[in-house]
């Protein structure tokens, strides 16, 4: 039996499944062209493609109202508690900035309300919710101060500077009085009305007249100056009782001068007066004595009277003096 070599079958059978060098690299070669020329085949329907949406027009929808732009900035949320009026600048700035149409507007607030803001959806027709009008005008009715104008216009006029209180402040409530009540006006016109109220509004008279007279038509301005004027004014304060020290040395001297001045003249009249008093008659001239019936002395003084009968270690009453009473 004959029997052939195991490498010798090994090798043909490599041959066999294989094949040569030659035969394998044609195949790859032809692999390579087939992907090639399907990736340019699909190169060439996307340029293709592209081209036709490029020349084609672009048609949307003729209903402006579905259009809209993609929000850029975060809108706000309005529960009532706050001002509605302020509420409502932020969220025209929000939506003029996110280039928003009255019917995105107007989605955009219902959304944005929340608590008893939300309650005003019950007195509004469910066909008018995408009315930016119509929500706007409900929330006015229901939340702004319309019907405080006349209240506001009041407290404004009556607004007075608290004691101790900084001009800062009193400015700041002015011109926010001032925007509450006369939010129809022009802005020229309530600029130069809050000027007037702030001026009027001044707590002390000098910063208040001096404020005035700059006839200033600029609530910054003014305020600025009265700020000024007022540091002027307390620096000028700090000074004047800075330098009396010495005055004030001199006005107690003065005052203990004038006080021993009196007090010397005031012993000086008592002098006089008691010295005078000597020299007084001590009786009334037309007085009769009793023991004599003369005029001119009573009858304890009577001349008449014994002197013997007097006891000589008596003492007068009047003249603490001995003999007589």
């Amino acid at each position: 039996m004959n029997r052939r070599c195991p490498k010798r079958e090994k090798r043909d059978w490599r041959g066999k499944g294989r094949g040569s060098k030659e035969d394998r690299g044609s195949g790859r070669q032809s692999t390579r062209k087939g992907k090639g020329s399907r990736r340019q085949v699909k190169i060439g329907d996307l340029e293709k493609r592209l081209s036709e949406l490029e020349d084609r027009p672009i048609n949307f929808s003729a209903n402006p109202e579905l259009t809209y732009s993609r929000p850029r900035v975060k809108s706000l949320t309005f529960d009532g508690q706050t001002s509605w009026i302020v509420f409502k600048t932020q969220f025209d700035v929000v939506s003029s900035a996110n280039g928003w149409n009255n019917f995105v507007k107007a989605s955009q607030l219902v959304a944005s309300l929340r608590g008893s803001a939300a309650e005003v959806f019950q007195g509004i027709p469910s066909n008018k919710l995408s009315d930016l009008t119509t929500i706007e005008n409900a929330l006015e009715a229901r939340f702004g101060d319309s019907h405080l104008t006349q209240f506001y216009r009041t407290e404004l006029k009556t607004r007075r500077q608290k004691p101790g209180g900084s001009l800062q402040v009193l400015a700041a409530d002015v011109e926010r009085l001032m925007s509450l009540a006369y939010a129809e006006c022009p802005l020229e016109v309530r600029e130069s009305l809050v000027v007037q109220f702030f001026v009027d509004a001044i707590r002390d008279e000098h910063t208040q007249l001096c404020t005035r007279l700059m006839d200033l038509t600029d609530l910054k301005l003014a305020l600025a100056y009265s700020m000024k004027y007022e540091a002027s004014k307390i620096a000028s304060k700090i000074s004047m009782h800075a330098r009396p020290i010495r005055i004030e040395d001199n006005a107690v001297k003065r005052k203990d001068e004038k006080f021993e001045s009196l007090l010397a003249a005031l012993e000086k009249l008592l002098d006089r007066l008691a010295a005078g008093k000597k020299n007084i008659p001590r009786r009334n001239p037309n007085v009769s004595c009793w023991r004599c019936y003369k005029k001119g002395h009573v009858r304890r003084e009577c001349p008449s009277d014994n002197a013997a009968r007097r006891d000589p270690n008596v003492t007068c009453w009047t003249c603490n003096k001995k003999g007589h009473l």
